[in-house]
């Protein structure tokens, strides 16, 4: 293993606020992570309290990741990735589900939590023949993303985009699709963009409970339907079988967990 080939800059002008849940922590706290404080594991029970399936959709989304990235470096032979809306370091990060299969690997994770910057170190724990970077920057800032990126990834050959359960955060979704359409057409073709989201019209339990969060003063994350998070895959080519809840993309053999569960997700390739 060898040292990061990006060192995240110090984000000298964010704090952690300890008095307010925030959904990065909660999800960590969800996952069985310990990066988390009473306020996140408090906000956490009260939401499980109401539906307590959050959690099977926590760790079903997580799983949902991993046979993505299994798919893109096995079967698409993708090597390169950018990872917006990282969350906190867990199990099986997306790094090191690459890097086990490629070792040749680059990966650029993006997010803007203070928490998320000081574990960083975690995230760009590197194979030698591959690649890790961190940028700290917000998903409704393309641009940046984009221009830190290329100083890891070579966006003249194909590249993963993941977005994992980050677009809820941008509330119009005509944004949320300007900002995955601005991030794609940065990408050559051959590319992939991976997108799974909490969904809307499934389960009447977890919207109850996802709006009540939304309402307790920490910062909202928006169900969207199904409809509108296969639109964000317009003009791509979707994996099979297309967009469906995420514990029915490509389930692996044998397993008993393929129940349709609020939380949908698909896996594209630009042509």
């Amino acid at each position: 293993m060898t040292d990061p080939v990006t060192t995240p800059e110090p984000a000298e002008h964010q704090k952690i606020d300890t008095s307010v849940p925030h959904s990065a922590r909660i999800w960590n706290y969800w996952l069985g992570g310990k990066d988390n404080y009473p306020v996140d594991e408090a906000a956490g029970d009260a939401y499980t309290a109401v539906f307590p399936g959050i959690v099977t959709i926590a760790r079903s989304s997580r799983a949902f990741l991993r046979r993505n990235i299994t798919y893109l470096v096995s079967e698409a032979g993708i090597r390169q990735f950018l990872d917006v809306g990282t969350g906190l370091p867990t199990a099986q990060n997306t790094h090191e589900v690459a890097q086990q299969i490629a070792p040749e690997a680059r990966i650029v994770y993006v997010d803007n939590d203070p928490m998320v910057l000081g574990h960083a170190r975690a995230l760009l724990y590197s194979t030698r023949e591959g690649a890790t970077a961190y940028i700290d920057s917000d998903v409704t800032d393309p641009d940046r993303i984009l221009a830190a990126a290329a100083k890891t990834l070579d966006f003249g050959r194909p590249t993963a985009l993941i977005l994992s359960n980050i677009l809820g955060h941008v509330a119009d979704h005509d944004q949320a699709r300007s900002i995955v359409t601005r991030l794609m057409d940065a990408l050559p073709s051959g590319s992939y963009l991976s997108i799974n989201d909490g969904s809307r019209g499934v389960d009447p339990v977890f919207e109850q409970a996802q709006d009540a969060y939304n309402d307790s003063g920490a910062v909202p994350y928006n169900l969207r339907t199904v409809e509108e998070i296969t639109a964000f895959f317009d003009g791509l080519e979707l994996v099979e079988p297309g967009v469906v809840s995420v514990t029915q993309w490509r389930p692996e053999p044998g397993s008993t967990s393929a129940d349709v569960i609020a939380e949908h997700g698909g896996l594209a390739r630009k042509p």
